[in-house]
């Protein structure tokens, strides 16, 4: 089963300085059919002007996985760490027992993201950060871990959760195959781009809420940048 959520379905509120879109029900955005995805709470869409961003908040229990689409977003948390995460690179944030952190557009130009919270498999654990890069070579044709709970994903960023975040770069008329499972669940957002799910074709940005699908067959129409979660 397959459920395509079109782009232009998605809830959301333009701030100005922020135009969020979200695929599952945030701040003032209900919809009861679109709470949550299996362990995937949130998914937002955020285009973020220059030189602005979230002042510091708090947060708790929830893996938190930024993949920058464009620009750069600079964090700074309550717990000493900080850095800059780049286009195609990705940071993770558990806020574990709580985490007081901010994010902030310093680029001069726009930056976009996706944000994706993931329930965790634990509560009240330590709260940690981190980021790294992920050449977009190492993408090209396949989809590869970025962030896992699993002890398999050597090179991914550490979740406290049964989850992975994944992305793959293909170009127009390749394809490429991901082993979902039976009793998970996925969901796929292509960042750029137009592909084929298992027959259901999804526009850039479009959401598709996928189960009861043991092999995903994702076939590029146009260059394409992806991202996929698997959750259980």
């Amino acid at each position: 089963m397959i459920e395509r959520r079109p782009f232009e379905s998605l809830g959301g509120a333009n701030h100005g300085w922020l135009d969020a879109k979200h695929h599952f029900s945030f701040a003032s955005y209900h919809d009861p059919q679109r709470m949550s995805w299996g362990a995937l709470r949130v998914w937002n869409d955020d285009t973020i002007a220059p030189r602005t961003g979230f002042p510091p908040h708090p947060h708790r229990d929830m893996e938190i996985i930024t993949y920058v689409r464009e620009g750069a977003i600079t964090h700074r948390d309550n717990q000493g760490n900080q850095g800059r995460t780049e286009a195609g690179d990705v940071q993770v944030m558990s806020a574990g027992t709580g985490i007081v952190h901010s994010e902030y557009n310093l680029e001069p130009g726009t930056t976009r993201i996706f944000q994706i919270w993931i329930e965790p498999g634990k509560q009240r654990l330590p709260p940690s950060w981190g980021a790294r890069p992920f050449p977009g070579e190492d993408r090209a044709g396949r989809f590869v871990a970025l962030a896992s709970g699993s002890d398999d994903d050597a090179d991914a960023l550490r979740i406290n959760a049964d989850a992975r975040v994944l992305g793959a770069r293909l170009k127009a008329g390749e394809s490429t195959s991901y082993a979902l499972g039976k009793d998970r669940r996925a969901y796929l957002v292509p960042a750029t781009g137009k592909v084929e799910v298992n027959g259901t074709v999804l526009e850039a940005r479009d959401g598709a809420a996928i189960r009861d699908e043991e092999v995903l067959r994702v076939t590029a129409i146009d260059d394409t940048e992806l991202v996929l979660v698997d959750v259980h």
